[in-house]
């Protein structure tokens, strides 16, 4: 029903962005909002994909064409919703895991949240004669009740926050969480954006 929005980004949440056309704000779920921080309050535009379900209406929300087909292609797959398939979006290395597909790389395919061996191998089944290795252009661009936050937040880690509330938003345990957030801490970050692309790098690594 709907290609694109166009209009301006209002709101960030850890998983999804609003982004408001004529009065009418629209809840758009996209992988790793903050890659558009950098235009909060400014005019975007969103290519959109509309799933519907008998108790819900869902926008999913990509950044260029090549990224709104590899969603497409992963939601295809049994045992891939569309939420895991953002998850996978998220790190932003397509390549990557195309790559993983074509070469029926399970261990890499099984470091995303959700995704467990038997999934890996139907990802491969399913798409490893339909993706091709293709640069995606990018644009500028829950813990289980009980558990302790891992980070304070404070003007000095607002950014940290901000990534701890999507990797957990996006899937991630927070045991997985855990285990990579001292290296977290050892470095600064200009932009929730550069947190979460070192956050994705020390997940994939395992």
């Amino acid at each position: 029903m709907y290609e694109f929005i166009s209009g301006n980004l209002v709101t960030i949440y850890p998983t999804a962005i609003v982004v408001e056309n004529n009065e009418i704000g629209y809840l758009i779920s996209v992988p790793n909002p903050y890659r558009l921080q950098t235009k909060l309050n400014q005019k975007v535009k969103v290519l959109v994909h509309q799933v519907i379900r008998e108790d819900s209406h869902t926008l999913y929300g990509f950044l260029s064409i090549e990224e709104k087909d590899l969603f497409k292609q992963l939601v295809s797959v049994s045992g891939i919703g569309p939420k895991s398939a953002l998850s996978i979006l998220a790190s932003d290395d397509h390549d990557g895991l195309i790559r993983a597909v074509q070469n029926a790389d399970v261990t890499y395919l099984t470091r995303f949240p959700g995704v467990g061996k038997k999934t890996a191998q139907q990802i491969i089944l399913d798409l490893k004669d339909k993706l091709l290795v293709n640069v995606v252009d990018q644009e500028g661009m829950s813990s289980s009740e009980g558990e302790s936050v891992l980070v304070q937040d404070s003007s000095q880690n607002k950014v940290l926050s901000d990534t701890q509330e999507a990797l957990i938003g996006l899937g991630y345990s927070f045991r997985e969480i855990k285990k990579i957030w001292k290296q977290m801490e050892d470095e600064t970050y200009p932009s929730t954006q550069e947190a979460l692309s070192k956050a994705f790098t020390l997940l994939m690594k395992g």
